[in-house]
Order: C-alpha cells, then sequence, then structure tokens
C-alpha cells in the first residue's frame, strides 16, 4: 500500500484552521483517499490530557522549557501512536499544527533557541516530516479579534500583541526559508478564495501522489 500523505496547517489564533481543515479534509476524501484528521498538542486520549494542562490559566507558572517539553511530550505520543500507523496503512493526515508551532510559539513567542527545538524534533519525530505545510496568515489583530469571539480565552490567548506579533513573524521566516514545503494563503480574504486557494494547493499534492502510483 502506498504511503500516506502528511499535511499540517499552521497559523496563529484566529486565522481559520479548524474550518479548513475540515474543508481540506473532505476534498481529499472525495479523491477516494482515507483521511485521519489531528491537532496539537493533542490527538490521543493522554495527549489531549497535555493540552488541557498547556491551555489551563492556572496560579502556577510555567517555565518556558516546561511548556516546551509537554509540547512534545503531546507529539510523541501522537506521532507513535496515530500519525505513523496511520501514514504506514496510506492513510492521509492533517493536522492542526505541527512542530512548525514549536518554532513559532515556543522559538519566536517564548525565546527559546531554535537549536533546541530542532533537536526534539529529531528525537520525537525525525522519520516522519510533513510532506506539505499551509500557513494561514493574517495580521495579529484581525486574528485575535476573531479568537476573541469563541469564549473565555486559554492561556496563550491572554498573551499580548508583541507576543504574536513574533509569532507570527517566526511562521513567515519558516515559509521563507522552506518554500519547497510551505504555502502561505491570505487568512483574511472571504472563506470562499481562502478555500479556492486550499483547493489549488490540495490538487496539486492529490495529482503527484495519483502519478507515483
Amino acid at each position: 500500500m502506498q504511503y500516506g500523505r502528511f499535511i499540517t496547517v499552521e497559523g496563529i489564533e484566529g486565522v481559520g484552521k479548524s474550518s479548513n481543515i475540515d474543508f481540506l479534509a473532505g476534498l481529499i476524501e472525495s479523491h477516494g483517499y482515507k483521511v485521519l484528521k489531528s491537532r496539537e498538542p493533542g490527538g490521543t486520549p493522554i495527549a489531549e490530557r497535555i493540552r488541557r494542562l498547556l491551555v489551563e490559566r492556572g496560579d502556577e507558572p510555567m517555565p518556558d522549557i516546561a511548556e516546551l517539553l509537554l509540547m512534545f511530550a503531546a507529539r510523541s505520543l501522537n506521532v507513535n501512536n496515530v500519525i505513523r500507523p496511520a501514514l504506514e496503512a496510506g492513510t492521509w493526515v492533517v493536522c492542526d499544527r505541527f512542530t512548525d508551532a514549536s518554532r513559532a510559539y515556543q522559538g519566536g513567542g517564548r525565546g527559546i533557541p531554535p537549536e533546541t527545538i530542532d533537536r526534539l524534533a529529531d528525537w520525537v519525530h525525525g522519520d516522519v516530516q510533513p510532506d506539505l505545510t499551509i500557513l494561514l496568515d493574517a495580521p495579529v489583530e484581525t486574528g485575535m479579534q476573531r479568537a476573541e469571539k469563541r469564549g473565555e480565552p486559554d492561556r496563550f490567548e491572554i498573551e499580548q500583541t508583541e507576543f504574536f506579533t513574533r509569532v507570527r513573524e517566526t511562521y513567515l521566516k519558516l515559509a521563507e526559508h522552506e518554500p519547497e514545503r510551505f504555502v502561505v494563503v491570505d487568512a483574511t480574504q472571504d472563506i470562499a478564495t481562502v478555500q479556492a486557494a486550499i483547493g489549488e494547493i490540495a490538487s496539486a499534492l492529490i495529482s503527484n501522489a495519483k502519478d507515483q502510483v
């Protein structure tokens, strides 16, 4: 059986990842492929419990390195118990964030050296890398205005504008450095335009996969 494709969708809060992931998964399924949707942190029962620790606004301060290690602990569970088995079975995986999020949030946002994050990435999932990363991009102010409408903010959403500016800038630098993997989509456009762009991106990957059968 052909190895599945691994697609990640990245971006700051409020760029519409969830709805566009549903659209993307449905599009891939329409071409006859089995699709598994996942998210990070999360994706497995234990990883979802780690997610709750990461997003809850508790009284105990969380050191930046603890946050990073928890992210990769959850990622290890997701990769080994969900993502890798699915790909090996020929299933396509669409994941809401992956290690690029750690590079953007814990690296750009918190200031943890990229070398530290890359070392953990090699250790945790060196043999599992995204085939395609769609970066939904929008100005910080736009994203945060949208996120505010979702209800009570979590531990990340209460960060200041400067934090998310660094996160967004890091995402854009990552896309610039890996143009063969990243595609940036302007998430300020209306949903139909955004999904049309995602459809073109996905169609190219699907066409390539069919050519390799």
